[in-house]
């Protein structure tokens, strides 16, 4: 294959790899804005550490991967080898940060879940139905048909329901019932008589099931989700990686084919394909009438390096 072709054939190789390499980087870097600064998920009340670093880790990366995206499409297209050498330097850190966050979140999986659990249990203590923590327990109960963390009895510990002396969950919010009716918006609805309005609104069938298996599964989920683009990254910057170094030596191939005049110059291509090994083309012989009758040979050699005749001396006339 010739060198141009095959740099060519690298260079869209490149580009392909570079924008899945792109896009992979935005969705991570999505992730992670939406771990940190989102709303209506169980993310953004949890106080883990451990979570907070892998956030910010992927934050990091997906920028950085963005960056370096920019150095290799400019350093593929210009067949820059320091920018070429750079992206290959950046492509190793990368993925070095990323097995680092992979098995933070691996090992940590375990302290995570244990911080959803005690942030659940935090809203179920002060929930009051105004706040937005409030209205996301309510989503998580109502679409997972769930009640409180483990059971509709976690509810005894919020400090409401304490201010009622109640030995039984009698009064719940009304997201744990499967149908209700609120009484002037109230959170809270009964399925006893003496319950009702005014003061709550009417719940019937209330769910017997907590909502601790359905985070669970939601927080796996998610977590699977960001391991599955992490892993997903690593690859394409594997491959990128091997794409890049056989570009770069390429480049520096044809660099050298230009420093030693081997690669061929369009300008000069006829001085390259001139016939240099024709016995007849180093020297030849002319004839020309002579004005005494006879003929004139006049004999020059063709330097093939200077491209000048040498003309030699005329033969001697004939009659």
């Amino acid at each position: 294959m010739k060198l141009e072709v095959k740099i060519q054939l690298l260079k869209f190789f490149s580009a392909v790899f570079n924008s899945l390499f792109l896009a992979l980087g935005l969705s991570v870097a999505g992730c992670a804005v939406w771990i940190l600064f989102g709303k209506g998920n169980f993310l953004t009340v949890l106080s883990s550490v451990e979570l907070t670093t892998v956030a910010f880790g992927l934050l990091i990366i997906g920028g950085v991967v963005v960056s370096v995206s920019v150095v290799g499409c400019i350093g593929a297209d210009g067949e820059h080898r320091f920018l070429l050498l750079t992206y290959l330097g950046f492509l190793i850190i990368l993925v070095l940060g990323q097995l680092f966050v992979t098995l933070l979140l691996l090992i940590s999986r375990n302290k995570i879940e244990q911080s959803l659990d005690a942030a659940v249990d935090r809203i179920i203590l002060q929930y009051g139905g105004s706040s937005s923590q409030d209205a996301l327990m309510d989503n998580v109960q109502h679409y997972g048909k769930c009640c409180g963390r483990t059971g509709p009895a976690d509810w005894l510990k919020n400090s409401y329901i304490q201010s009622l002396n109640l030995t039984r969950p009698d009064v719940l919010p009304c997201s744990c019932f499967s149908s209700y009716r609120r009484s002037f918006n109230l959170s809270w609805c009964s399925e006893l008589l003496n319950y009702t309005e005014p003061l709550y609104g009417r719940g019937n069938s209330s769910y017997d099931q907590g909502c601790r298996q359905t985070l669970s599964v939601w927080l796996q989920e998610n977590a699977l989700t960001i391991l599955g683009m992490d892993v997903s990254l690593v690859l394409i910057q594997v491959l990128q990686f091997v794409v890049m170094v056989y570009l770069y030596r390429a480049v520096g191939r044809k660099a050298s084919l230009k420093r030693s005049n081997r690669l061929i110059d369009p300008d000069h291509a006829h001085l390259d394909h001139a016939p240099a090994e024709d016995p007849d083309y180093g020297e030849q012989n002319d004839a020309s009438p002579d004005p005494n009758g006879g003929y004139i040979h006049t004999a020059y050699h063709h330097d093939n390096q200077n491209h000048n005749r040498v003309y030699m001396e005329p033969a001697q006339g004939y009659s």
